[in-house]
């Protein structure tokens, strides 16, 4: 096997390949161009989130073997049509689920607690105790959309919580377990105080939560995607906070996450100028431990795989 790596990636990847003798050129800095032209030689591919890895770029080499992501999920990638190539596609979803899950968390309880505008208000001179009055997250239900291991990760985070965490996965059956307990759709819109999403973008779920979906929420909700952005209509989430449905939404991941194209969505001011709307860009499964924790997991997945 010789692996080309287009991404920047923690030197304990390129450690436990070379241990293992497995070959690689280590190139973080090539662009889509360049790879193009070395892929040819290659067997496997590394990526993490550089350029698409689509059916042209797949067609460049009949005999790639094995692509590598050193991320959750692999939508940056032609999954189907890499699999009919008999491809092998190899995710480090372990890599940063902790950090997934913390940063969630994080951002669910500062918009309960009013923490952001409270801190720009007292940086500004006002003191507004009863309009910053917050909500306690013991006792509610916290309702997890997939259980794969960036659901579970979030499940076991919230157990010192005193919360109860319910979970829906609709390609998994008989996966309850001391954290969560598995329901169906009409139990998480029945009962369901928080929704977090922990599911990959497909051509099944993109733009899945939309007016229909959020229609059926029996309860007003926070609302977290940490998931993946096309997953999510926002002109949708926004309409159901001006309901009172959605008490506040907070977004790691945007269906569009470049500048300018961000700032030229028609929904984008609208979302942006709410208090109750809580942004970060991307980060939640970016951490420094994450860094080394998914090219860690992904060089144990490709030596297994390789000694198969």
């Amino acid at each position: 096997m010789n692996i080309l790596i287009v991404d920047d990636i923690h030197e304990i990847l390129l450690e436990k390949l070379r241990k293992a003798g497995v070959k690689f050129n280590y190139q973080p800095e090539i662009d889509k161009i360049g790879a193009e032209k070395l892929i040819p030689e290659y067997d496997g591919l590394i990526i993490r989130s550089k350029f698409q890895v689509d059916k042209d770029f797949i067609d460049l080499n009949p005999s790639l073997k094995m692509i590598g992501r050193a991320g959750a999920g692999m939508d940056n990638i032609d999954e189907s049509y890499a699999e009919s190539k008999g491809i092998k596609l190899i995710p480090a979803n372990e890599g940063n689920r902790d950090a997934v899950g913390e940063h969630m968390i994080g951002m669910l309880l500062s918009l309960m607690n009013n923490l952001n505008r409270g801190d720009k208000e007292v940086r500004t001179g006002l003191w507004k105790r009863e309009e910053n009055r917050g909500y306690e997250l013991k006792g509610r239900t916290v309702a997890l959309i997939g259980y794969g291991h960036n659901g579970k990760a979030m499940a076991k985070k919230l157990s010192g919580f005193d919360v109860n965490v319910i979970a829906y996965d609709k390609y998994k059956t008989g996966f309850s377990d001391q954290y969560a307990t598995e329901v169906s759709m009409e139990e998480v819109v029945k009962r369901a105080d928080v929704l977090s999403f922990h599911i990959p973008l497909t051509r099944e779920t993109r733009g899945m939560v939309d007016d229909e979906y959020l229609y059926h929420f029996r309860k007003p909700i926070f609302f977290l995607m940490g998931a993946r952005g096309g997953i999510v209509n926002i002109p949708a989430v926004l309409k159901k906070l001006d309901e009172g449905k959605i008490i506040g939404a907070a977004f790691d991941v945007l269906p569009i996450e470049k500048f300018p194209s961000l700032a030229d969505q028609d929904w984008y001011q609208d979302l942006i100028n709410r208090e109750n709307v809580l942004l970060s860009p991307h980060v939640a499964g970016w951490t420094f431990e994450s860094y080394y924790k998914l090219s860690d997991v992904l060089a144990d997945k490709i030596i297994s795989q390789l000694n198969k």
